[in-house]
């Protein structure tokens, strides 16, 4: 029997190539539900995300799930940027009309900017994906000046989106990272389950058969030959899989790094009335605590059947005032009576990524020890399936050659 210590993305996936393989395996997860970091509270008919969370579709590995029906919601393609008092409407022209009518009309991105975007975006989307992962590593602000883009165009537009994926506002994230998630972008655009992103994990824990994932079961050690639980018990094992996140995975295997972590904030709040009838993040020119809000219920009416429902991600501890007070300027609204409904204040998010930074590290962690999680891949949803992926396709080749 295999033993994988973690029900997030990571660690599912490990188990789902595992019993594909034939392989008896028991998931142990210490919470009361499956996705890790990837959950989704549900409260009085409102679904609440743990953190602003995208899906990108594109994902190689989330494509190898065949996860059946699925229903995804898609965020419009690009961003409303909000520039003194405008919003401009950037997106994939390939998108339709209202995309070419923004581009033309917009004007935080130049002609210079514009072409140097195009340019790297169709390299990103349509080129082999190996020179992306071979090419120097940079930081991802050095590597948008390499570009061609201009100064104004990386702290108006690039800097402010891109804080909102990688968790960090000086784009010191290697530059290897952002073009791949750039890749994804360009390929299949952002989305979320239409009940959620904890529908995600859920889907892939459903693929399991029955029995297999053991929750609220904590594991305090790891051994060559099985886990001892917070309780005392031991479960034997042939290999032991921990899938936690970077910090416990660190405490349950010595010699492990520990990885830095990217922390976030994000709000929601009920406005009396939707502040935009349009499912596209907004961001701000201008700067400010709010690096990105959306209408969710614009998005996916499940998430709000009955009432709007806005989120707002912060990167940094900041009062509601400031946050109620850049809502205003971003939508154009008074957000006085917006009502707070949730606060999530997650201080190890993803694993940091800062240039230069290696892709891919080992899953073995010696002996009959392995480990996964989005810390030993990119910091993405990607990252943690993949990894996974690999640490199962590790166990099985050291079985083999075992026998």
């Amino acid at each position: 029997m295999i033993v994988v210590v973690g029900a997030g993305l990571a660690g599912l996936n490990a188990a789902l190539e595992l019993t594909a393989a034939g392989q008896q395996v028991t998931v142990l997860e210490a919470g009361d539900e499956v996705g890790g970091r990837v959950r989704t509270d549900v409260v009085d008919g409102v679904r609440f995300d743990r953190g602003f969370q995208i899906l990108l579709p594109a994902y190689p590995d989330l494509a190898r799930l065949d996860l059946g029906p699925f229903p995804l919601r898609p965020l419009r393609s690009g961003v409303f940027v909000h520039d003194n008092g405008r919003h401009d409407l950037l997106a994939d022209p390939r998108t339709g009309s209202s995309a070419w009518d923004g581009a033309l009309r917009q004007h935080v991105l130049g002609a210079r900017d514009l072409a140097a975007l195009a340019a790297f975006s169709a390299r990103d989307a349509f080129g082999p994906a190996r020179p992306l992962l071979t090419a120097q590593d940079r930081t991802t602000r050095d590597e948008l000046r390499r570009l061609g883009v201009t100064d104004r165009a990386v702290e108006a537009v690039f800097r402010r989106f891109l804080s909102g994926v990688f968790l960090e506002r000086e784009l010191s994230t290697s530059s290897r990272f952002f073009h791949l998630v750039w890749r994804s972008f360009a390929r299949g655009g952002a989305a979320v389950p239409a009940l959620g992103m904890g529908e995600l994990p859920r889907a892939i824990a459903a693929k399991l058969p029955e029995g297999t994932v053991r929750l609220e079961t904590a594991v305090r050690a790891v051994r060559d030959d099985g886990v001892e639980l917070e309780g005392g018990e031991r479960v034997a094992a042939d290999a032991v899989v921990v899938a936690t996140d970077g910090t416990t995975a660190a405490r349950l295997l010595p010699g492990l790094t520990e990885p830095r972590w990217n922390g976030v904030t994000t709000w929601y709040f009920r406005p009396p009335r939707s502040p935009l009838r349009d499912g596209c993040l907004v961001i701000d020119a201008n700067g400010g605590p709010v690096v990105n809000t959306a209408v969710m219920s614009e998005v996916s009416r499940p998430y709000s059947p009955h009432a709007p429902l806005v989120q707002a991600t912060v990167l940094r501890q900041v009062s509601e005032g400031d946050v109620r007070t850049h809502l205003n300027r971003l939508y154009g609204t008074d957000t006085a009576r917006w009502e707070v409904l949730r606060r999530y204040d997650i201080p190890q998010a993803l694993p940091n990524m800062d240039a230069p930074h290696r892709l891919k590290r080992s899953v073995r962690a010696g002996g009959r020890r392995y480990v996964c999680g989005d810390h030993r891949d990119t910091s993405s949803i990607q990252g943690a399936l993949h990894s996974g992926r690999r640490a199962a396709h590790a166990v099985l080749a050291d079985l083999r050659g075992a026998r």
